[in-house]
């Protein structure tokens, strides 16, 4: 039976096209080989067939809002590609306790039964992680390979092709990626990352749902249903 971290990464065509200068890049060639080095030896997370989730559950042209995170989950069954998000099943983290709690304060959205956000990428929420991979139970072990470089691409091009978009940053490591985004045609929001540690100093009470919503309705643009069944 073919192992399922063998399976080929598929990347949504509309994407594909705005990123293709990076697949020819020296930094990717060498972010390739790394990975294929890196599964021989360990499990990496997500599974081969999520590692670009995130583009393909959200093509260019749909995004509305991005969420960034850092790295995906680097427990067994957690990540499948989206920031923030886990399989259904799976016990939702603490940092997505925290996000449903605000969500609930600020939209009145009941509190889901599980922690998958595939609702709200289908809808044009690019739910994006600046690393795409992680070795099993080692947090932040692909940093600084490459794909911080990648994901920097992708946000810089929606920043220069896309108008009117919102930008959720949580927490520094997000809000250092202010400096990529273009102010003049995009909303940014900012607040606390919302882990346990910093939920209670900004990220309750921020109202990015809510804000969100606002400024896409003053976009012309379909509002985003944040409700999670």
């Amino acid at each position: 039976m073919k192992n399922e971290m063998s399976v080929k990464p598929v990347l949504d065509e509309s994407w594909k096209q705005v990123l293709q200068q990076e697949f020819q890049s020296d930094y990717f060639l060498s972010l390739k080989k790394f990975l294929i080095e890196e599964k021989k030896r360990y499990q990496v997370f997500p599974p081969g067939q999520h590692i670009f989730s995130a583009f393909n559950h959200t093509p260019f042209n749909t995004v509305k809002a991005v969420i960034l995170g850092q790295d995906p989950y680097h427990g067994p069954g957690q990540a499948h590609g989206l920031c923030f998000s886990v399989n259904k099943g799976v016990e939702p983290p603490p940092s997505l306790v925290n996000i449903f709690k605000e969500l609930n304060s600020d939209v009145g959205s009941a509190i889901p039964q599980h922690g998958n956000l595939e609702a709200w990428a289908n809808q044009g929420v690019l739910l994006l992680n600046a690393t795409l991979t992680v070795r099993a139970h080692q947090a932040g072990s692909h940093q600084r390979k490459g794909w911080e470089q990648f994901t920097d691409a992708a946000i810089m091009a929606l920043s220069e092709k896309r108008n009117g978009l919102v930008f959720l940053l949580w927490g520094n490591y997000a809000q250092a990626k202010e400096i990529l985004i273009n102010k003049h045609k995009h909303h940014v929001l900012k607040a606390p990352h919302p882990s346990p540690l910093s939920a209670s100093r900004g990220f309750f009470g921020c109202k990015h749902f809510s804000l969100t919503n606002h400024f896409l309705t003053s976009q012309g643009k379909e509002i985003i249903n944040w409700a999670i069944v």
